[in-house]
């Protein structure tokens, strides 16, 4: 095998990663964001063996699609008619695995993983995303910065992708010393506790329910969070904005909309966008006027809101669903991730707001910033991270899943637990599978089962149910079983009568899930 090639484009790559300042980056699809999608789609029709079949059962012709209105006709890609249909290598270009260097693995249905390969020049893509955070929210470019992984280590792709791109911001410039404790609490505590002081900021990268329980768990221990300067990496999640305010008070912040971002990332194709200062600004606003979030969503629910590159991710709405195209070890066109949410240009975002009376930009340029440099002359000065980049919003997997502690639970994976000899004597198999929030903001797990016709339900009963239901996760979900802290796994079960009027009204279709 000729490893030139090979060498030249990783070469090319970093060089340009390294070389290519934040804000050059960011402007590339003003315009050719369409273009670019196009190109993609040309290249996988002519590379991957995979997509080629796809088009050839479907009696597409790769020739005939020059436009985008063209593209946006084509069928969409998933994981039931495209990944899991052919084999792993026909899913790269050149039917090539052995071309990519990395795999990660994400939890299926039945617990049998699904495998996404990357190379190097994949998560140099993705590691912009972390400098929009590190630099425009955090200002590493200027301070020593400690940054601590709190996410899974091992196969599953948080971890691993966050050490990474962390390393290769180091390897731009940014003064950023890493260290990988993954999800062990007591050695995150250690660490920050006795590196933290030497340096100006700490940074936890992790589950946003997991780094609360860090953060509490260190109160209670006397840690005195604020001397660290405290930010936060965060994905995986939907959490409200009172979630935000509360654990920023814990740690000291001064300004959350500089002091946390959440990523909207996928095994499927790492990191598709980030919270900014600006989007969380909007996002504050919103929650503080439902109306106007309802006005501009279309649901009385907070959906996680990002921004996002359309040159390296191309996001499109159908049906209430978000399809998105984007390089990666496995390069996709029109996937269909299950994701329900929309788009808005960053134009129509700030007038919808305007109407609404209020400015983001004006608001992050008067908020109290101790971080923002001093204004040292009469020009205009517009505040870090303001970019005229699209948003995407999220509602969250339309496919009936829970996120907890950033794994994706599984109704199927409950019904196993309900199955088992005994239990299903007691019980219907119908439940509601729901992630709660107790009074002082933490989640928990909570399965809400129907009774079987005579059957009155005991405390003892209630326990053999959880205890059966977290088996199952258990040798189920390997999400489950490595993102979940042990304290935080078992469920809180309820018992309901057979036809309960909240969980199980007779005659109408029941729905195994419930969002918060």
């Amino acid at each position: 095998m000729n490893r030139k090639p090979r060498q030249q484009q990783t070469i090319k790559a970093f060089e340009d990663f390294l070389s290519t300042p934040l804000e050059t980056v960011l402007q590339r699809h003003l315009n050719t964001q369409s273009s670019a999608a196009l190109a993609l789609f040309h290249d996988v029709a002519a590379n991957v063996p995979a997509y080629k079949a796809f088009l050839a059962e479907r009696e597409i012709n790769p020739a005939t699609i020059q436009t985008l209105e063209e593209f946006q006709k084509l069928p969409a890609i998933a994981k039931q008619n495209y990944i899991l249909r052919y084999p792993l290598a026909d899913l790269c270009r050149n039917g090539q695995l052995e071309a990519c260097d990395m795999i990660a693995a994400s939890s299926g249905s039945s617990g049998k993983p699904t495998f996404w390969p990357r190379f190097f020049t994949d998560e140099l893509q993705i590691t912009t995303r972390f400098e929009q955070i590190f630099h425009d929210s955090f200002h590493t470019d200027t301070r020593r910065t400690l940054a601590v992984i709190c996410f899974s280590l091992g196969t599953w792709v948080g971890g691993m992708f966050t050490t990474n791109c962390c390393r290769y911001l180091a390897s731009k410039g940014y003064p950023i010393t890493v260290i990988t404790p993954g999800n062990n609490k007591e050695e995150i505590l250690r660490v920050v506790q006795e590196l933290g002081s030497a340096f100006k900021q700490v940074v936890l990268l992790g589950y946003p329910p997991f780094l609360k329980d860090v953060i509490d768990t260190g109160i209670a221990r006397g840690v005195e969070w604020q001397q660290y300067q405290i930010k936060l990496v965060m994905a995986g999640e939907v959490f409200s904005e009172e979630w935000r305010s509360l654990v920023g008070e814990r740690i000291g912040s001064q300004n959350p909309c500089y002091d946390f971002a959440s990523l909207y990332g996928t095994a499927d194709a790492g990191v598709l966008g980030n919270e900014t200062p600006l989007s969380i600004c909007i996002r504050r606003f919103l929650a503080q006027n439902p109306d106007a979030a309802r006005a501009l969503f279309g649901e009385s629910r907070l959906p996680t809101l990002v921004q996002y590159d359309p040159f390296t991710r191309f996001f499109e709405v159908q049906d209430g669903g978000l399809l998105f195209s984007g390089d990666n070890g496995i390069p996709l066109v029109r996937y269909d991730i299950l994701d329900t949410g929309g788009i808005i240009s960053y134009d129509a975002m700030l007038q919808f707001l305007a109407e609404w009376e209020f400015n983001p930009v004006a608001a992050l340029e008067n908020s109290a910033l101790p971080q923002r440099p001093a204004i040292t002359n009469s020009t205009p000065h517009s505040p870090r991270g303001i970019h005229q980049l699209p948003f995407v919003y999220v509602f969250g997997r339309s496919n009936f899943t829970v996120s907890y502690f950033g794994a994706n639970i599984y109704p199927e994976n409950v019904t196993v637990g309900l199955e088992q000899p005994v239990i299903q004597e007691w019980v219907t198999g119908k439940f509601v599978l729901q992630v709660k929030e107790d009074a002082d903001k933490n989640r928990f797990l909570s399965v809400v089962v129907e009774l079987a016709p005579g059957v009155e339900g005991s405390e003892a009963q209630k326990q053999a149910i959880a205890f059966s239901i977290l088996s199952q996760l258990l040798r189920l979900n390997s999400e489950f079983a490595n993102y979940v802290p042990p304290e935080y796994q078992t469920p809180q079960v309820t018992l309901a009568p057979m036809g309960d009027s909240e969980y199980f009204p007779i005659g109408v279709k029941h729905r195994y899930t419930r969002q918060r």
